[in-house]
């Protein structure tokens, strides 16, 4: 029997709706992507604004994780970051909680640090689920606000130079190495000079910038993954909701109670949504996927897991797509927090208390590195001598049907090999995030937060052996690192 996760049988619950979604008449601007573009800032008369030995390039769970750690062993850093906050999804796209990579031990000591400073601040991130996972492996209840300030505690204990407000538009390049990043600010243009530089944009945009090979969306079809747009709903009664659904809808998907639950879409539940379209309060696009939990140190508060737009209509690689996907994803959040109210006990004085300041992107852009992770890699429980951490969570394709026959079994687990943070191209840039090099349903297993973290902890690492020792980050061999941060599969 094929194990089924809890995860995939809310996608095969909502498969009907997307066919329906897909089969619409709804009308859509056609628009073109723009061509790619890549400016020669070498001869430009741009002023200097940090000169430091590492600048990371994207503020997210990677980035924070590479400057850091980085940081931390003795590299001065700069991070740049386009919003005002760190953890990019985790606190600007409201993505809660952390999906587990359901191995245990897997937690890396960058993980495990934080998770203790959550624990100095009264909060326990584990979310209980399954107890042979606890304290490593499991998923992870960060409270958005909570993460930010750690994020920036943890930057100013080790003297990480942030740079809020910051837009990376351009790589100055010169034999081999990309030589200064250029972003504006409220000052105008500037460049950031260092030795080594990280990308962990999550769009690939520093190496595509510098001129790193790229690909994007699915090898079958061309499509990326759906995109979602979440918010927070405040004034919930968790108990009436957890007894509408357990008691009332007889659904036992979720395996815990208030304070910590959630409810879904699923093939118990599917047919109170679908009434809900009879009377024209939701549409099949509005329900396609729907999940919420409750968010730890927020009582009375739920994370919602939805809407999510369709990749048939909206593209993560075209501009103009995505800023229509706001659009629509923010009306579509209004009819659902209106029928959560008027359907759901314990929800009847809820609002709209946070909306995602950053669209939830699963997939875009990857580079293609010195080593490319395949779904093979993951289906032969693939195992490397360089690798930076490992994973059993699974290849998770929103509404993208591949040929996926199995998860690993319990105990199983793939690696991610230092070989796929790095380019051949330039010998002093490093990737992390969900742009590492890899396939569509590759990146679609590692693309979770504690892997993310986990590689931006690698690449902060090497950065600083890496300079310490004045060998190119593209060929240092990751096993002979001495103390490396990373907890052995043997």
């Amino acid at each position: 029997m094929i194990p089924i996760s809890r995860r995939d049988l809310l996608k095969f619950a909502g498969l009907t709706a997307v066919g329906t979604v897909l089969s619409g008449n709804k009308n859509v601007e056609a628009a073109q992507p723009a061509p790619a573009q890549k400016f020669n800032f070498n001869g430009a008369n741009i002023p200097t604004l940090l000169r430091v030995d590492v600048c990371v390039c994207g503020g997210g769970p990677a980035g924070t994780a590479a400057a850091v750690t980085a940081a931390r062993n003795g590299a001065s850093v700069v991070l740049v970051e386009q919003g005002t906050v760190l953890g990019g999804l985790q606190t600007q796209g409201l993505v809660y909680p952390a999906m587990p990579t359901r191995i245990h031990d897997s937690d890396t000591p960058y993980i495990t640090d934080l998770n203790k400073r959550f624990s100095m601040h009264g909060f326990d991130v584990n979310f209980v689920n399954d107890p042979q996972y606890k304290n490593g492996g499991d998923a992870r209840e960060y409270m958005p606000e909570l993460l930010a300030f750690i994020y920036d505690e943890l930057c100013a204990d080790y003297k990480v130079n942030v740079l809020y407000n910051a837009t990376l538009i351009g790589a100055n390049t010169s034999g081999g190495k990309i030589t200064s990043a250029v972003i504006h600010t409220v000052e105008g243009l500037s460049k950031m000079e260092a030795n080594i530089f990280i990308d962990a944009t999550g769009d690939a945009t520093l190496s595509r910038l510098a001129g790193v090979p790229s690909v994007r969306g699915s090898e079958t079809t061309g499509r990326n993954q759906k995109m979602s747009f979440r918010f927070e709903m405040g004034g919930v009664e968790e108990m009436k909701v957890y007894k509408f659904f357990v008691k009332k809808l007889k659904d036992g998907w979720c395996e815990s109670k208030p304070p910590e639950f959630e409810f879904a879409k699923t093939t118990h539940t599917e047919k109170f949504y679908y009434e809900g379209i009879q009377r024209g309060e939701v549409t099949k696009d509005d329900i396609a996927y729907i999940q919420a939990f409750t968010i730890l140190g927020k009582p009375g508060t739920m994370s919602m897991n939805c809407p999510e737009v369709s990749p048939y209509l909206y593209s993560s690689t075209n501009a103009l797509d995505r800023s229509k996907a706001i659009r629509e994803c923010r009306i579509m959040t209004r009819r659902l927090a209106n029928f959560f109210k008027k359907n759901i006990p314990g929800f009847k004085k809820a609002y709209i208390s946070r909306e995602a300041s950053m669209l939830g992107v699963r997939e875009s852009w990857r580079i293609h590195g010195k080593y490319y992770m395949t779904k093979d890699d993951y289906f032969n429980a693939q195992k490397f001598p360089d690798a930076v951490c490992r994973s059993a969570y699974p290849i998770d394709i929103h509404d993208e049907v591949l040929d996926v026959h199995r998860t690993l079994a319990k105990g199983e687990f793939y690696e991610i090999p230092y070989r796929a943070l790095v380019t051949n191209e330039f010998s002093n840039l490093l990737v992390v995030g969900r742009c590492i090099s890899s396939d569509f349903p590759a990146q679609a297993a590692v693309r979770i937060q504690p892997t993310c973290m986990s590689m931006g902890e690698a690449a902060g690492i090497a950065a600083a052996y890496g300079l310490k020792n004045n060998i190119a980050v593209n060929v240092i061999d990751w096993a002979s690192i001495p103390n490396r941060s990373y907890v052995s599969a043997g």
